[in-house]
Protein backbone atom coordinates (compact mmCIF):
# COMPACT_ATOMS: atom_id res chain seq x y z
CA UNK A 1 0.00 0.00 0.00
CA UNK A 2 1.31 3.46 -0.84
CA UNK A 3 2.33 5.66 2.08
CA UNK A 4 -0.04 8.37 0.83
CA UNK A 5 -2.95 6.13 1.87
CA UNK A 6 -1.64 5.79 5.42
CA UNK A 7 -2.07 8.30 8.20
CA UNK A 8 1.02 10.12 9.40
CA UNK A 9 0.68 10.37 13.18
CA UNK A 10 2.41 11.41 16.36
CA UNK A 11 2.22 8.72 19.03
CA UNK A 12 2.94 9.20 22.73
CA UNK A 13 3.48 6.10 24.81
CA UNK A 14 4.02 5.49 28.49
CA UNK A 15 7.57 4.12 28.24
CA UNK A 16 8.72 4.59 24.63
CA UNK A 17 8.38 8.37 24.42
CA UNK A 18 7.04 10.26 21.42
CA UNK A 19 7.43 9.22 17.78
CA UNK A 20 6.05 10.33 14.43
CA UNK A 21 5.47 7.93 11.56
CA UNK A 22 3.01 6.15 9.32
CA UNK A 23 0.36 4.18 11.20
CA UNK A 24 0.59 0.60 9.96
CA UNK A 25 -1.50 -1.18 12.56
CA UNK A 26 -3.39 -0.44 15.78
CA UNK A 27 -4.61 -3.00 18.31
CA UNK A 28 -8.33 -3.28 18.98
CA UNK A 29 -7.98 -1.38 22.26
CA UNK A 30 -5.67 1.23 20.66
CA UNK A 31 -2.94 0.72 23.23
CA UNK A 32 -0.40 -0.86 20.87
CA UNK A 33 0.53 0.50 17.47
CA UNK A 34 2.98 -0.31 14.72
CA UNK A 35 4.61 2.56 12.82
CA UNK A 36 6.76 2.61 9.72
CA UNK A 37 9.36 5.26 8.94
CA UNK A 38 9.08 6.35 12.56
CA UNK A 39 11.15 9.20 13.87
CA UNK A 40 11.60 9.74 17.60
CA UNK A 41 10.72 13.27 18.67
CA UNK A 42 13.35 13.62 21.38
CA UNK A 43 13.25 17.40 21.87
CA UNK A 44 11.31 20.08 20.04
CA UNK A 45 11.28 23.86 20.16
CA UNK A 46 8.65 26.11 18.68
CA UNK A 47 5.56 24.11 19.65
CA UNK A 48 3.98 24.37 23.09
CA UNK A 49 2.36 20.92 23.01
CA UNK A 50 2.03 17.79 20.93
CA UNK A 51 -1.30 19.12 19.69
CA UNK A 52 0.40 22.23 18.32
CA UNK A 53 3.19 20.09 16.88
CA UNK A 54 0.63 17.86 15.10
CA UNK A 55 -1.25 20.88 13.73
CA UNK A 56 1.51 23.35 12.89
CA UNK A 57 4.87 21.62 13.22
CA UNK A 58 7.88 23.29 14.84
CA UNK A 59 9.02 26.86 14.42
CA UNK A 60 12.69 26.20 15.23
CA UNK A 61 13.65 23.08 13.23
CA UNK A 62 17.39 23.61 13.68
CA UNK A 63 17.00 23.53 17.46
CA UNK A 64 15.03 20.26 17.58
CA UNK A 65 16.51 16.83 18.25
CA UNK A 66 14.89 14.20 16.04
CA UNK A 67 17.09 11.17 15.18
CA UNK A 68 16.95 9.57 11.74
CA UNK A 69 13.86 7.59 10.76
CA UNK A 70 13.84 3.90 11.60
CA UNK A 71 14.01 1.84 8.42
CA UNK A 72 11.92 -1.06 9.70
CA UNK A 73 8.68 -1.32 11.63
CA UNK A 74 8.38 0.12 15.13
CA UNK A 75 5.97 -1.41 17.63
CA UNK A 76 4.95 0.98 20.38
CA UNK A 77 3.25 -0.50 23.46
CA UNK A 78 1.24 1.31 26.12
CA UNK A 79 0.11 4.14 23.85
CA UNK A 80 -1.48 7.12 25.60
CA UNK A 81 -2.18 9.32 22.60
CA UNK A 82 -2.37 9.16 18.80
CA UNK A 83 -2.54 12.48 16.95
CA UNK A 84 -3.11 12.76 13.21
CA UNK A 85 -0.57 15.14 11.66
CA UNK A 86 -1.42 17.83 9.10
CA UNK A 87 0.52 18.11 5.85
CA UNK A 88 2.10 21.34 7.10
CA UNK A 89 3.28 19.69 10.33
CA UNK A 90 4.55 16.61 8.48
CA UNK A 91 6.71 18.83 6.23
CA UNK A 92 7.98 20.65 9.31
CA UNK A 93 8.96 17.40 11.03
CA UNK A 94 10.73 16.27 7.85
CA UNK A 95 12.65 19.56 7.75
CA UNK A 96 14.33 18.91 11.10
CA UNK A 97 17.95 17.86 10.52
CA UNK A 98 18.90 14.38 11.69
CA UNK A 99 20.28 14.56 15.22
CA UNK A 100 22.79 12.09 16.63
CA UNK A 101 24.98 12.05 19.70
Amino acid sequence: MAKSNKKYVIVRSKNAGVCAGYLEKKSANGQNVVLSESRRLWYWKGAASLHQLANEGVRCPNECKFPAALLGLHEMPEVCEILEVTAKAKASIASVPVWSA
